[in-house]
């Protein structure tokens, strides 16, 4: 499996919040999130500390037990960087970090995929149209915040009140799920599998990448594998950033993993 990886931080001198990684079979991308002015005093390590530590812990997982579903896998990565610091920050705060997680690993003649998260994976079919696995949960959830948010000043303690409000909603009935503290989260991911043979390619996008089409609809899916196909990963970072420009839209951290060749060793 061939995987060509991209990943471009919301602006320079930021870090950036998301991790992206392969071993040999597998593809892992982590979105991170929780982080505001502030939030220091809950998490001293932050979320792009958070979004890399789990992003290695799977990558290793994924390497050292191939054999165990991705839930499993996911879970036990999710217990092992809390543990990592619980014991120094307040991991079960609502601003503490967490993250969004994309999964993708080949086994056995199957290409395997799991979304926590409002993380994209689109299957690109040999025959049909692209399979898109995302999850709108916390989107939608989003959106009703969203005129509250504007309304008032970034920074303020009204918006780190309503981004609290807003964040209690993840990991419980009726929210979204992302990982986090507790590792049952897992149990709401989207899991699946198709055969090797039906797929030309994949890829694995964060929701700062995912803009092109699910925000500012340059072009759809298919389109989107066109686009990789000629001109890689960076062109549509490239176009996403050109949106954001042209509509006045702040820049996300975005990332792409492009996997091609998916049979071959």
């Amino acid at each position: 499996m061939r995987v060509t990886m991209t990943s471009a931080a919301a602006g320079t001198g930021q870090a950036n919040e998301d991790f992206v990684g392969a071993v040999p079979t597998a593809v892992v991308l982590i979105d991170g999130a929780g982080g505001f002015s502030g939030s220091e005093s809950v998490c001293r390590h932050g979320v792009a500390w958070y979004a890399s530590r789990l992003g290695g812990i799977l990558l290793s997982l994924l390497s050292l037990v191939p054999d165990r579903n991705l839930s499993a896998l996911l879970a036990e990565a999710i217990e092992q960087v809390t543990d990592d610091h619980r014991h120094t920050c307040d991991v079960a705060d609502p601003i503490s970090p967490s993250a969004t997680v994309a999964i993708l690993r080949r086994s056995e003649g199957l290409i395997e995929h799991l979304v926590l998260g409002d993380s994209v994976l689109v299957l690109d079919r040999a025959d049909g149209a692209p399979l898109v696995v995302s999850d709108p949960r916390e989107v939608v959830i989003s959106r009703s915040y969203q005129s509250a948010l504007a309304a008032v000043a970034e920074g303020s303690e009204e918006y780190h009140r309503l981004l609290r409000d807003l964040r209690a909603n993840r990991n419980r009935p009726g929210g979204f799920w992302v990982a986090k503290d507790d590792p049952r989260a897992v149990d709401e991911a989207i899991t699946g599998s198709c055969p090797i043979s039906e797929l030309a390619g994949a890829v694995l996008l964060s929701n700062g990448a995912s803009r092109i089409v699910d925000r500012f609809g340059l072009t759809d899916w298919p389109g989107v594998m066109a686009v990789l196909a000629s001109g890689g990963p960076a062109e549509i970072i490239h176009r996403v950033r050109q949106a954001e420009a042209r509509h006045a839209v702040v820049p996300d951290d975005a990332t792409i993993a492009h996997c091609t060749d998916l049979a071959e060793d």
